[in-house]
Formats: structure tokens, sequence, C-alpha cells
């Protein structure tokens, strides 16, 4: 995981850091900070994109805005803490629950998937992930930090992927991987938290482990030379 310092930075290649972004005023931990990345959190998950800002995160928090500011000088270092903690917890369910070595590849991969749609269900996904969207349209920096993590997700996924079907060349496996994210990711708005067929997640969930793990096994670099 990189510094704060060297993700800001290189969130805009080329571009010197933004004026007010400096790193090292937050300590993951202390109860302020905890305080502070709580209330964004529920800003973002119960309020949206519009309500999130260092105004309105003081108020949920309890706290002076020069308090918060002071700590995350911009809305941004929040989110790239958001996104990085959340990687890390998936990286760790996964070491914990998929990654071992009585669990075949084929499993794996069905795992990965189950715990992915399980947790697009949820609300803090469901409502995190469409602010995140919403965000990333007109901000460059969380459209940045969006993509690096769906890029870890892929590489999550490209690793079951290239154990299950090694015949696949690295970038075949990111193809595939990328399909599977995408089908995932699509059925938020459909099936998500409070979304209109959300009582069909558990069916939608079987259906794609059984699909999705089959075409990762069977496709060739053949078929998908041919669709390219």
């Amino acid at each position: 995981m990189k510094s704060g310092a060297d993700s800001l930075q290189g969130a805009q290649p080329g571009e010197p850091m933004a004026p007010g972004l400096r790193p090292g005023t937050y300590a993951r931990g202390t109860e302020t900070v905890d305080a502070i990345i709580k209330a964004a959190h529920t800003v973002l998950i119960e309020e949206g994109a519009s309500a999130f800002t260092i105004r309105r995160i003081a108020t949920v928090s309890g706290m002076k805005v020069g308090n918060v500011s002071y700590h995350f000088p911009r809305k941004e270092m929040l989110i790239k803490i958001m996104l990085d903690e959340l990687l890390d917890s998936y990286d760790k369910l996964l070491e914990s629950e998929v990654r071992q070595p009585d669990i075949s590849p084929e499993e794996q991969l069905r795992l990965i998937i189950v715990i992915c749609l399980d947790d697009i269900a949820g609300k803090r996904t469901t409502r995190l992930f469409t602010e995140l969207w919403a965000l990333a349209n007109t901000n460059a920096f969380v459209a940045d930090r969006v993509r690096v993590f769906y890029q870890r997700v892929h590489d999550f996924i490209g690793d079951a992927v290239a154990a299950l079907n090694p015949a696949l060349s690295p970038d075949e496996v990111h193809t595939v991987a990328l399909y599977i994210s995408a089908s995932m990711e699509g059925s938020t708005p459909f099936l998500g938290f409070e979304k209109p067929w959300s009582a069909k997640m558990p069916l939608f969930t079987a259906i794609a482990a059984k699909a999705l793990v089959d075409l990762a096994r069977t496709i060739t670099p053949e078929q998908i030379a041919r669709q390219a």
C-alpha cells in the first residue's frame, strides 16, 4: 500500500501535489481521526455525494471544521483512506477464506464471486460505490482512486482465473477478470441494497457463480482472439 504522499502525487501523473494536501497530518487509530473517518462514511452512505463536504463531515462528527480540515485538508484524502482500507479488508478476507491450499482454483473463484455479490447486496457497498461513481464523474482524483481500487479487485479475480485456466496469457486473464468484475458490478443498480430486484440477489448469485466460473474454466485463447 502506498503512503499518503505517494498516492496523492500518483493520482495525477506529472502534476505537483495539489495545494492543501499535507501528507502525515492524520494517523489512523487515533480517536479523532477514527471519528472523522466514521463520519465521512456516514455522510457518503446516508446523505450522498452532494453532502460530502468537510463542513458536513465536521457536523456529523461533532467537531469544528478546523479540527477536521487540520487532519484532512481535502475530502479526497478521506476517499483514499476509505478505498485503501476496503481493499485491505478484502485482502484479509480472501487470505483467510479463499487462498487456502485445500481449496481448488475453481472453488476459489466461486467463493470470490459469492463474496463480492454478497457485499454488493449490502447497504454499505451499494450506496458507497454509487456515490463514489457519481463523484468520479467530476473529480479526477476520485476517478483515479476508484480506478486503482478496481484494478486491485481485477488482480484478486485474475489470480483465481490464471490458476483455473493456465492456457490464458496475462492479458487474456485480465480480460476475463474484467468481464467477471463488470458482470458483478453491473448488478448494483438492479439487485443492490433496496434496489428494485434485490430479492433475487441470492438466485442471481447462484447463477453468476456457476456461469462465470464455467466461462473462466473453459474459454480458450482462440475464442478470445476471435471475439477481438
